[in-house]
């Protein structure tokens, strides 16, 4: 029974690896692009795809060295020159009006901007500007490039934004009183808050964009992803896995069979990226390429502007 189950677990891999690809042939040359989260897992494998595409590749991290490291390797599997690093910390404004600022001087315009980098299942803390880490990093910190950046989108003759959001946003809420508060923080809520307010924050920037025509905003749910993000979880702690090795063996060959790889996951934010099919189609979000109607909790567009309003004056924009 237990072979059977792992036999079909293995198929389904297999079937995945060849039907998990973007479907547009569309290329990006003379386009630029930046990618957040770039040195690893989806967003790694996100400017990798784009720079086969021949698009003009910044890569936005937080750790310069590995964003560096990056940006070669891509370079080289690609044969794409066109594609650096750049250091941006989502968890600091100064960083990110730095990097806003770094990238109005290389570049006369922006086509796509992917906020792909994000943490999860962190310890409480608070930023350098006093905010929860998971709400500084997943979304306010995505907020302020975004409004940063909006000139250079609107330079572009047909810009998008693609924020990676998560399914898990239908646990979240939004509270204004406790968006930092210490008594009521819990890792994973806090992450689902998050991806909510992204989503929310989404849909109210493309009905404020809407009036120029020239930007399109999508929302992408890449589904259960092998990454680094999860790097917090009990399956990834040291001490679980030398001291319950074997059970560790069981579930981590179960979890791969199951979740996609991150050169999986990232096809989705491709297509929406470079796809000339879906050039304005935003009112919903998208998933294993194709769109979906809004989370129950992500419907209510009056909280949409308050979210709106809250980041922005959050963020100081």
């Amino acid at each position: 029974m237990v072979l059977t189950g792992i036999s079909i677990l293995a198929v389904r891999r297999v079937m995945l690896y060849f039907t998990a690809r973007c479907p547009s042939r569309a290329l990006l040359t003379g386009k630029t692009v930046i990618v957040t989260g770039a040195n690893c897992g989806i967003g790694y494998q996100t400017a990798l795809e784009l720079a086969r595409r021949e698009a003009r590749v910044i890569l936005a991290c937080r750790d310069l060295t590995k964003a560096q490291a990056a940006a070669k390797s891509i370079s080289s599997l690609s044969r794409n020159e066109q594609v650096f690093a750049k250091k941006l910390d989502l968890a600091s404004f100064a960083s990110v009006r730095a990097f806003c600022k770094d990238v109005k001087i290389s570049e006369t315009k922006l086509d796509v901007l992917v906020n792909n980098a994000a943490v999860l299942n962190c310890p409480y803390a608070l930023t350098e500007d006093g905010l929860e880490t998971h709400m500084s990093v997943n979304h306010f910190g995505n907020v302020l490039l975004t409004d940063l950046l909006r000139d250079l989108l609107e330079k572009s003759e047909s810009s998008r934004v693609v924020f990676v959001t998560s399914s898990l946003l239908k646990f979240g809420s939004v509270d204004f009183e406790t968006v930092n508060s210490k008594e009521q923080y819990a890792k994973k809520k806090s992450y689902h808050n998050s991806k909510l307010w992204n989503m929310l924050y989404a849909r109210e920037l493309q009905n404020r964009v809407a009036a120029n025509g020239n930007i399109s905003v999508f929302c992408v749910s890449p589904g259960m992803v092998v990454t680094k993000l999860g790097r917090n979880s009990f399956l990834f702690n040291r001490y679980f896995q030398i001291f319950a090795f074997p059970v560790f063996v069981l579930l981590y060959s179960l979890y791969t069979l199951l979740v996609k790889t991150a050169k999986e996951g990232c096809q989705t934010i491709v297509h929406c990226a470079i796809a000339p099919e879906v050039e304005g189609q935003v009112d919903g979000y998208y998933r294993n390429f194709t769109k979906h109607p809004w989370f129950e909790n992500a419907k209510d567009l009056e909280l949409a502007k308050k979210v709106y309003d809250y980041s922005a004056k959050v963020t100081g924009m």
